[in-house]
Formats: structure tokens, sequence, C-alpha cells
């Protein structure tokens, strides 16, 4: 069985890392970092860059690692090109990652949520997510319907945890 493709996002791609964190795929990104230390980065770690940048692809010091150029400037259009483009298709596992830090989040039982979360939250939530590396803790309230309801013209099914989608048709 393949692995999943992992990717680093250069610092022009923020939002689009953050989208794509949302659909639980695997996106580093570091705000400021430069193109050198980007290429180093996704050697050492096995990583496709996302970027912008047409000359970072044609340096000398780029060659051998795995390149897809974004085209558009705004992150729905950057968003459906990374889906359509990804071979093999990616394995869509919504809201399964740290949108903040990229790591898979891990369950959180009730009791232990109790002093992170407001009142209201605890009260009326039986399932907690949370990031192992900041801490952040989640929940399914309002906020993952819009965030599906904002993915619905990808047509990425919103039950469904370990949807396959993208690759060349």
């Amino acid at each position: 069985m393949k692995k999943a493709r992992r990717y680093i996002a250069d610092a022009m791609l923020g939002k689009l890392a953050k989208w794509l964190r949302i659909l639980g795929i695997d996106v580093a990104y570091e705000r400021g970092i430069g193109d050198q230390d980007l290429v180093r980065r996704a050697r050492s770690e096995n990583r496709h860059i996302l970027t912008r940048d047409r000359r970072l692809v044609q340096r000398r010091w780029s060659g051998a690692i795995g390149f897809t150029i974004i085209r558009d400037d705004l992150w729905p259009a950057q968003l459906r090109q990374v889906l359509q483009e990804s071979m093999p298709p990616l394995s869509i596992r919504l809201l399964t990652r740290c949108v903040r830090c990229n790591e898979p989040l891990k369950p959180l039982s009730r009791n232990k949520a109790l002093r992170s979360v407001p009142p209201y939250v605890h009260g009326t939530q039986k399932r907690f997510m949370h990031c192992p590396l900041c801490g952040r803790i989640y929940w399914r309230g309002t906020h993952p319907e819009r965030i599906i309801n904002r993915l619905r013209p990808f047509r990425i099914p919103a039950g469904s945890n370990r949807t396959k989608i993208g690759g060349n048709t």
C-alpha cells in the first residue's frame, strides 16, 4: 500500500495549507521559511512542495524534489488544483489534524476536557479531540458545520472520513 503524500507549502500558501489540514492532509507550513530551508526540509521529510514561485523550481539546488506550482491567488482554486492533480488520489479525513500544528488529533475524554472548555460546550458536547503538540481542543459545534458548507463546492462527502479524492481524470 502506498504511503499518503505529504506536502510542504511555501510562505505564500498559508491559507491553502490550513484548508488541506482541515481535510486531514499532512501539510508542513512555516510562515517565514526561506527557499533553501523549504527545499532542505522537503528533502529530509520526503515532502512534495506546493509553491507559487516558479523560480524556486528552476534553481539548481531544488532538483529531484516533487513540486506543484500553484497557479491561482485564491485558496478555493488552489485547493481545487491540488485535489485534482494529486497522484495518487488524496485520502480525505475531515477535521482530523490540528489546523495550527498539523499534528493528528487524539481523542480527549469529557472529564479531561472539563477544565479546558466553556461550561456550555462541556454540557452540550460528548466528544472532544485535542492536539498533543499545542494542546488545542476541538469539538463538533457550529464551526465544523460551516467548514463542511464551505467545502460543498468541492464535492467532498461530509459523512466520510476516508474519502479518496483527486487524481487526473
